[in-house]
């Protein structure tokens, strides 16, 4: 990639930004919220509960003490659910084989945790394009502190400088911006978090070519 110069890592988030997995989740936590305490959330309320991984934030936010049981159901809520509410984004397939084939190491940091990510991987065959992967079970300070990013960038031996975090949130921002990395925000797929970012991120991309052409620019 001509020109593509200082990135030599992109470390991505997950959901709403490498694959639309944000209606499968909203879709679990939903089942279990109504199934558990009879409580119907809309989406909006949902994504105000993110930031730990699922057991976490069902624990925080669920009222009922089956907290184990409910768990479980969101597992398999999002199991049975994930081929008919995700498709596999051919633009961010091609974008990863892209990066990879130009010498780009690439990377996830997600809040999710390894369980339910391991399922999407599987489902969207995506595991085969990364060199290291962070998840919310890896680290104890969930974005936006940079944990994950820092033990992601230490696992590829890459100085912050040479790294890009690009995520869909306003804490993906944070967590870059403490990183000390370059930080992008990514509006290339139907459901992302955020649509504005308290802290200005270095780009914003609405299509995976975006991120190419501010490579060959670099």
């Amino acid at each position: 990639m001509k020109g593509s110069g200082a990135v030599k890592a992109i470390i991505f988030d997950f959901d709403g930004t490498l694959a639309n997995t944000l209606p499968v989740n909203f879709y679990g936590f939903q089942q279990v919220f109504k199934k558990f305490d009879n409580k119907e959330y809309t989406k909006e309320e949902i994504k105000e509960m993110f930031g730990p991984p699922e057991p976490e934030l069902i624990e925080q936010n669920l009222a009922s003490n089956e907290i184990e049981k409910a768990v479980e159901v969101y597992y398999q809520e999002y199991e049975a659910n994930h081929h008919r509410l995700v498709e596999k984004n051919e633009d961010i397939d091609n974008l990863l084989s892209s990066l990879k084939e130009h010498g780009i190491k690439l990377g996830v940091v997600t809040g999710k945790s390894r369980r339910s990510f391991e399922m999407s991987l599987d489902e969207l065959d995506m595991k085969k394009h990364f060199d290291v992967l962070i998840t919310g079970d890896d680290v104890r300070d969930a974005k936006p502190e940079p944990e994950g990013i820092n033990s992601a960038l230490s696992k590829l031996d890459i100085d912050p400088a040479n790294a890009m975090y690009i995520g869909d949130s306003d804490d993906d921002m944070k967590a870059g911006k403490k990183a000390n990395v370059h930080t992008a925000g990514a509006k290339w797929l139907p459901e992302y978090q955020s649509s504005e970012y308290s802290v200005k991120p270095d780009a914003v991309f609405t299509k995976t070519e975006d991120l190419i052409d501010y490579l060959e620019k670099k």
